[in-house]
């Protein structure tokens, strides 16, 4: 099964206590969802969204992220992330990504992911460390 654009994926998450603000920062003590945990499941709807059409031993990476955290999600409310494929240009994957809570948008934005050979990937981050 190959990629192909229009394709969509939705994921979600529970805030609590570990995915906010205040966890994050001892001088903010908001209690809302903490925008770098918008950002990684914004990056899990998209890898999910294309995994189960990659061929054995490749997996996709992000390499951009460019979003808008536009609402405040309090902890007990979950958050919605929908992805949807719109550009394929080689291993390059372009998706567009909106977040919603049970009360209205929390987010937009765009997502890049590249689709590597994860044997390969692995073996020029061990020759980094």
């Amino acid at each position: 099964m190959a990629v192909e654009i229009g394709q969509k994926c939705t994921r979600e998450m529970l805030v609590t206590e570990k995915n906010v603000v205040s966890s994050m920062s001892d001088t903010i003590k908001f209690d809302v969802l903490a925008t770098p945990y918008l950002v990684a499941l914004m990056e899990e709807s998209c890898a999910f969204n294309i995994q189960p059409c990659l061929d054995a031993g490749y997996v996709s990476v992000g390499f951009h992220v460019d979003i808008y955290h536009t609402g405040a999600t309090p902890i007990g409310m979950k958050v919605f992330v929908d992805s949807e494929v719109t550009e394929i240009d080689g291993r390059k994957v372009t998706f567009s990504v909106s977040a919603r809570d049970e009360n209205g948008d929390v987010g937009f934005g765009t997502h890049e992911r590249f689709i590597v050979n994860l044997e390969r990937f692995a073996k020029k981050q061990a020759e980094k460390a």
